[in-house]
């Protein structure tokens, strides 16, 4: 082969391994600081009403109650409750999701909860682990019924009266 083709070759391929390179620390750094930017406890919902409390004991509901509340049961944001209103609430890791969790296996955007006709439900939004209602996997718009524990990832929430 002529040497300017080896030469060529050759600059060709450092500027592939240095693209490369660049790309694999883009990644790496963006992953260790979202961490730091998204790491913080976040459950102040736009237009939903929140506060924190004591983690939530487990409790029996009745049927026929109407849920008022979204209360965390288990994971980083234990005890917190969110005033449920007429608004969906959409659940991820995403800065715009009305309830924010840090958790590893939740996506983006993981999962919403929809009021319908009084009754709320919840619908996974093609996440990669999936949305469980008790020990179920939530396929479709699934009807949640008060005190059974929803579970994206190491968090547990319920809905209460």
């Amino acid at each position: 082969m002529p040497e300017l083709v080896v030469t060529v070759a050759r600059f060709g391929f450092l500027i592939l391994l240095w693209i490369f390179v660049f790309t694999v620390v883009g990644v790496i750094r963006r992953d260790l600081f979202a961490g730091a930017r998204s790491g913080r406890l976040v459950a102040a919902p736009r237009a939903v009403g929140a506060s924190l409390g004591q983690p939530a004991k487990q409790a029996r509901v009745k049927r026929g109650r109407a849920a008022h509340q979204l209360v965390v049961t288990a994971g980083q944001l234990a005890g917190t409750r969110i005033t449920l209103g007429e608004a969906q609430i959409t659940i991820g890791r995403a800065e715009d999701s009305t309830l924010v969790i840090t958790d590893d296996y939740a996506s983006a955007r993981h999962a919403r909860l929809v009021p319908r006709e009084g009754q709320w439900f919840v619908e996974d939004l093609g996440s990669t682990n999936g949305t469980y209602l008790d020990r179920a996997k939530v396929t479709g718009p699934t009807p949640v019924p008060l005190g059974v524990p929803i579970r994206i990832g190491r968090t547990s929430l319920e809905l209460r009266p």
